[in-house]
């Protein structure tokens, strides 16, 4: 495996490896944080690809920011098909971030699905794209003047965790993990080790139930 090429992948890697197993994988390869909890999706389904990022902030009014669409072609530019857009809350995590109608932009690119810490609206519409969602949870009020889009593709905060653009996020039901780029065969081929050393401490503690269990 080679650059961005998650080769493995291909040959059902991602259903060997859950997401504990990933982040236990970080944490023996890098020593910053790398997971997020407490997300939750309209129709939960796996997440996996490269990341692209828009950063929210506060809103100012005396400060122009682009619409949410610029930003978003600014973001998926020249992204291949399988990325995954991250926002980051901007500060309200309990704010509206986007919604059905906006993110159907997705659904047209290919992308592999989004992930915020921030919260996103309309979840019926969304359970029915093809691309995966997590967020905080479901909103009702637009929060386009709480928080404001203002760049694309720039390092950014999400639940705790930097995320840069070119990292892979992998996200499912437990929370998700980010993983830098340069370091993915590596925690990829870690995980699977982390998988098997599980399966091996099972195994013990079975095989010394069944010693320890009275004879009939």
């Amino acid at each position: 495996m080679m650059g961005n090429d998650p080769g493995p992948l291909d040959d059902g890697l991602l259903d060997r490896v859950a997401c504990a197993s990933l982040v236990d994988a970080m944490g023996r390869i890098h020593g910053h944080r790398a997971h997020i909890l407490s997300l939750v999706s309209p129709a939960p389904r796996r997440l996996f690809g490269p990341v692209a990022t828009m950063a929210y902030l506060p809103y100012r009014d005396d400060v122009p920011h682009p619409e949410f669409g610029d930003l978003y072609a600014q973001a998926m530019s020249n992204r291949p098909a399988g990325t995954v857009l991250v926002l980051s809350s901007g500060g309200y995590p309990d704010a509206s971030h986007g919604g059905g109608t906006k993110l159907s932009r997705l659904e047209h690119t290919g992308a592999a699905g989004i992930l915020t810490d921030g919260r996103l609206r309309d979840f019926d519409q969304l359970a029915d794209y093809r691309f995966a969602t997590w967020c905080r949870g479901e909103a009702t009020r637009a929060g386009g003047e709480t928080a404001m889009p203002l760049a694309a593709n720039v390092p950014v905060e999400v639940g705790g965790v930097g995320v840069v653009p070119g990292d892979y996020v992998y996200a499912d039901a437990s929370g998700a993990v980010v993983i830098p780029n340069g370091s993915l065969e590596r925690v990829l081929a870690e995980a699977l080790k982390v998988e098997a050393e599980d399966a091996g401490f099972a195994a013990e503690i079975a095989a010394e139930e069944r010693a320890s269990a009275p004879k009939p």
